[in-house]
């Protein structure tokens, strides 16, 4: 998932022609995160979501497509029905909830056509599984991966099909612009294929309350909006609401935040050698990004509930609060899936009445233009007719049009029509990220897995305990000075 080794890895600029956005699901009850104080349970209790969206499933759960209710008729890639293969095709995928049926409804089609039987696997702790499922020779047919660090790790190993010789690659290089198929590659071999991707600097908002406290326009700097935040919290509010807890994963919220203060702050390049191990913890610039975030965190007036919280509250539940009267926040900072948790967890709020965002906002003009993104990746294990047929379907704007249809999905397919996003509010963020001039993805999917860990807990550490940053930087300083040259067997980082 996050893993990276000796190979130098390009730079993730996607160019303007791309359409992307992803779900999130939900999932069974998650661990609780590593922190030193007990935290209280959050105010309110809805959707659960295991771990990070990427990575977000319920507990290991095996299911048949099949079972589910059919998604609308689809045709596969060409338009023409798919052959009769038969048989089954196992897949591990990380998606839980509402993103693991839209994932089936996604596959109900190719099971039709072809009479193969998808048997998918959830779990919230999928790089566990396939590590040890790889290791003991008894890998699933494909897997679904968060990110092209896992990704490279394995292909690193030899243990994924190079996909060149499965999929169309001049049809792909037509569908989808060629960032997604360099990220992909491993020295030379086209091993993952995105099959959805998701935009990352969003701030979201109701409209009808945000209208009382805004004077009616988002901020579009960083000082406006650390103003705007300070002006509500003058008033007893709390402008902010934030939720960390992730399962496994806990602590992965704030990442993101970092992250966009980073590459807003440093510079899209000065971003990629911090992520890439070049740029030490304790640089200037890392440490300035963390004092940023620590404007708001570390403020109890600014977020509502206060730390304890923020520790305590799943993020698919942290935005519960913007939708209650009176409002108990006024703003959260997520990727577009929470809208899917949103509208499961608060069945009466609608898209754009209810909730909308704007752009994470400028922190140095210099940068203006640059996004955080993410994305989801399929990868083959096993060489079969069932597993190939079902990794040619998934590449196909017929495929991932089923998913962008049912909401909280964007397709990294070019072909997947505009008129497929079923609400404004996706279109809007499609054209965000379209008209991005530099995009950058997530910062802790492309870390090692070791250096990832530490960054998250190195956020709940942060949380806790604000004053104490230098010692959490070098700390972190001191895993990036074994994580980029002692990464596990055969990882490696994505090249061109």
């Amino acid at each position: 998932m996050r893993s990276c080794g000796a190979l130098s890895r390009a730079s993730f600029v996607l160019s303007a022609s791309i359409v992307v956005l992803a779900a999130c699901g939900g999932a069974a009850a998650p661990a609780s995160p590593s922190v030193g104080a007990s935290a209280p349970a959050p105010a309110a209790s809805s959707t659960v979501a295991s771990a990070k969206p990427a990575a977000s499933a319920s507990t290991a759960a095996s299911v048949s497509a099949s079972a589910k209710p059919a998604a609308r008729a689809s045709t596969a890639a060409s338009g023409a029905a798919l052959p009769k293969i038969g048989g089954t095709v196992a897949v591990i995928g990380s998606w839980g909830g509402s993103e693991q049926e839209s994932f089936l409804a996604m596959v109900k089609p190719f099971e039709d056509q072809t009479g193969t039987k998808v048997q998918y696997e959830g779990s919230r702790d999928l790089n566990a599984i396939l590590q040890t499922r790889v290791q003991a020779g008894n890998p699933p047919d494909l897997a679904g991966l968060p990110g092209p660090g896992q990704m490279a790790q394995f292909a690193q190993a030899g243990k994924l099909v190079d996909l060149s010789n499965v999929v169309d690659v001049n049809q792909m290089k037509q569908q989808y612009a060629p960032d997604w198929l360099t990220l992909g590659t491993v020295n030379g071999k086209l091993v993952g294929i995105f099959i959805k991707a998701a935009i990352k600097s969003t701030i979201w908002y109701d409209p009808k309350n945000f209208s009382q406290v805004s004077r009616g326009a988002p901020p579009k700097t960083w000082d406006d909006l650390t103003s705007l935040s300070g002006n509500i919290a003058g008033t007893g509010k709390a402008p902010w609401c934030i939720g960390l807890e992730s399962a496994v994963t806990s602590g992965w919220p704030g990442t993101d935040w970092i992250s966009d203060i980073m590459m807003r702050s440093a510079g899209p390049d000065k971003y990629v050698d911090w992520y890439d191990g070049k740029l030490a913890w304790n640089s200037a610039e890392v440490k300035n990004a963390w004092q940023m975030w620590g404007k708001i965190v570390a403020d109890p007036k600014m977020v509502y509930g206060g730390t304890q919280y923020m520790l305590a509250t799943n993020f698919g539940n942290a935005g519960g609060p913007m939708f209650t009267t009176p409002p108990g926040c006024y703003m959260e900072r997520q990727g577009n899936f929470i809208t899917d948790f949103y509208v499961k967890n608060n069945p009466s709020v609608k898209p754009g009445a209810d909730f909308t965002f704007f752009p994470f906002p400028d922190v140095n003009s210099q940068y203006s233009g640059v996004e955080q993104v993410a994305g989801d990746l399929f990868g083959m294990f096993k060489d079969t007719p069932q597993a190939r047929a079902l990794i040619k379907y998934l590449t196909t704007p017929e495929a991932q049009a089923i998913w962008v249809k049912r909401g909280g999905a964007l397709s990294p397919n070019k072909q997947v029509a505009g008129g497929d996003y079923p609400d404004d509010i996706s279109k809007n963020l499609a054209q965000t990220l379209t008209s991005a001039k530099t995009p950058r993805f997530s910062a802790g999917d492309m870390m090692p897995d070791a250096m990832t860990k530490a960054f998250y807990q190195g956020i709940l550490n942060y949380v806790q305990k604000p004053d104490q940053l230098d010692s959490i930087l070098m700390t972190l300083d001191n895993t990036r000075r074994t994580a980029y040259t002692a990464s596990p067997p055969g990882s490696a980082k994505p090249s061109a």
